[in-house]
């Protein structure tokens, strides 16, 4: 059990253990919106995109050539914990919104300059390679490793308990081909790291993005290596930059 790399999930050390979000999170609900269930007209606005709706030129510059998955992670503001997660899909060469959810992000908002424990997820362009949690792999697609030393501390909030049931890497400051709770952090530990997509728990977290179980699973079993999978996260003035 790898008890030191779970302590350091969402970017906190085993010194000073913090929930994502802190004890005064709630329970998160599966609000999980498909594109399928909105009218047709709103529909038809978010298939054959000519690019991702609202990013600039600066991140849309950084996803690589090769990548036809996308997870946009519009945040609601700077300092705002809310944001909503959408899932693109390439098709020749154009996009297709192929699912979204609500969900949160760090409590204090949105960064340029990631640092360990400021409460803020990191704005930018980063790859998905490897998944895991506390569950057994539900059909992952990614490299997934089951562990208990995912598991959140029972002196968390209840409502925390099952943050880490499911989770997927993103490689911010991390060892891309490992297990998403290795401790490893290439740019020192002051930059943060084990920032994750995991499930939610109805508030802002440490760093990571959350979404409901449902939506945990169904990125893990659609988010594909061979599609060379990325996140694009930021608030939406970042985003649009």
């Amino acid at each position: 059990m790898r008890t030191a790399a779970a302590a350091a999930a969402c970017g906190v050390l085993l010194m000073s253990l913090t929930a994502c979000g802190g004890s005064d999170g709630g329970s998160g609900g599966e609000s999980d919106a498909q594109s399928s269930d909105r009218p047709r007209q709103a529909q038809a606005r978010t298939v054959d995109l000519k690019r991702i709706p609202d990013v600039g030129d600066r991140l849309r510059k950084q996803i690589p050539a090769d990548s036809r998955q996308v997870v946009t992670v519009y945040g609601e503001g700077k300092d705002s914990a809310d944001s909503r997660i959408v899932l693109y899909t390439k098709s020749g060469s154009t996009w297709d919104q192929t699912r979204s959810w609500q969900g949160h992000n760090g409590k204090k908002g949105w960064t340029t300059d990631h640092r360990e424990g400021d409460n803020r997820s990191p704005v930018g362009v980063f790859t998905l390679s490897d998944a895991g949690g506390v569950l057994p792999d539900p059909g992952a697609k990614l490299p997934y490793t089951r562990s208990a030393g995912f598991q959140a501390p029972r002196y968390w909030a209840k409502s925390h308990w099952h943050d880490f049931d499911y989770v997927i890497a993103i490689d911010y400051n991390r060892v891309k081909g490992t297990s998403p709770n290795d401790p490893t952090r290439p740019q020192g530990q002051s930059k943060g790291g084990s920032i994750w997509l995991h499930m939610d728990h109805g508030s802002g977290t440490s760093a990571c993005v959350s979404l409901s179980k449902s939506g945990m699973e169904y990125l893990l079993r659609t988010l594909d290596p061979a599609r060379h999978p990325v996140v694009v996260m930021g608030d939406k003035a970042n985003l649009k930059a």
